[in-house]
């Protein structure tokens, strides 16, 4: 006996066919679809526009399964962290942050991250798996629920992006499919602009990426020397930033021109300096980009501390001097463990980490 299809697992493109495989007419599809991600049902019985023969094969052949949330906490400035179950040994976190403007989520991609970047806590917790579909996907459906959005219809989170847990373009079907969903008029639809997909720098990914998809694109970069890049880093020894840079540039042309984010994380005596300054705004010059500073979170055993503002403030008044567009983005959920870099779940390790040399002081 075959195993119930999960309908959460199915794309638009994907849903469609499971309906014309079943030799029922495209609109079943739209039915489903609209019952799921407009009205927020998953009980076949009150799907009233489905006949009921084909409710009762679909309640057979069909489960609706998405994580368990465990729990939640709010921060003092609004900030919302849920920790989702996804399977017996495995859970990842979701973070909601409100805004007057927006509410943007920061969904997971997968169960902790093979790729060990030195200032990241998801890093430290290892690799278990990726996530499917379902997984992705559902952390949106049950925040919707949370807030209120399938009674209201009022948009409460109007941005997704792509950079909670684990590095999204090693999961690339299952986070593509997932950004179909969000994106789609009959799933969530958002606008482009406003699902971010956020890599360290898997080359091929971004690439595959510009192929498929219109999203905005947000690179983690961090350094603006390959000498540096790769201790903070780790991939950039397998993805250098010239090549990086080459496929940003690709991405950009693909999607009109529209600029990509550049994460830069601000860590004290290592990154920091004016010097360091004047050569990311070199190694961005004629990109159209703008650049995130991110104040560095803590977190224990990291081994850094955060930037003074001082030095935040001269790193983003050298770069807007260069003419690239730069924000200060301010820590959010720091007292929940919900800011840029703090995520860790429960995460049952299986892979080996890459192997990150010791990190001397740059100066």
């Amino acid at each position: 006996m075959e195993p119930a299809t999960n309908l959460f697992d199915l794309g638009p493109a994907a849903m469609r066919e499971y309906f014309a495989a079943a030799g029922e007419r495209p609109y079943r599809a739209t039915q489903m679809l609209k019952w799921m991600y407009h009205r927020g049902v998953t009980e076949l019985g009150s799907m009233t526009d489905i006949s009921k023969p084909l409710r009762q094969r679909l309640a057979e052949t069909t489960r609706f399964a998405l994580p368990e949330i465990v729990s939640e906490q709010v921060s003092a400035d609004g900030t919302r962290k849920w920790l989702l179950r996804v399977d017996a040994q495995n859970s990842i976190e979701s973070v909601f942050i409100p805004e007057p403007d927006r509410g943007t989520l920061c969904i997971s991609s997968q169960v902790g991250c093979a790729l060990d970047c030195s200032f990241c806590s998801t890093g430290k917790q290892g690799f278990s798996r990726n996530l499917d579909v379902a997984e992705i996907i559902g952390q949106l459906w049950l925040v919707n629920r949370r807030l209120g959005y399938f009674e209201s219809r009022q948009r409460i989170v109007s941005n997704v992006v792509m950079m909670g847990m684990g590095e999204p373009l090693l999961n690339f079907d299952n986070v593509v499919q997932a950004m179909s969903l969000m994106i789609d008029d009959l799933g969530f639809g958002l606008a482009h602009k406003r699902v971010t997909l956020s890599t360290v720098g898997v080359v091929p990914g971004i690439d595959r990426l510009a192929e498929t998809s219109q999203v905005s694109l947000a690179v983690s970069l961090h350094a603006p020397t390959d000498e540096l890049r790769n201790l903070l880093v780790p991939i950039n020894r397998r993805y250098p930033l010239a090549e990086l840079l080459a496929a940003c540039r690709r991405y950009a042309e693909a999607t009109g021109g529209e600029p990509i984010t550049f994460e830069y994380v601000m860590l004290a005596g290592i990154n920091d300096s004016p010097a360091e300054a004047r050569e990311l705004g070199r190694l961005l010059r004629g990109l159209p980009a703008k650049v995130n500073l991110i104040p560095f979170n803590a977190f224990p055993q990291s081994g850094y501390t955060r930037s003074p503002m001082p030095a935040i403030d001269q790193f983003r008044d050298i770069l807007r001097e260069a003419g690239l567009v730069t924000i200060t983005r301010r820590p959010r959920g720091e007292d929940i463990d919900a800011a840029c870099g703090q995520l860790v779940g429960q995460v049952l390790p299986r892979a080996a980490r890459l192997r990150r040399p010791r990190l001397e002081h740059h100066t």
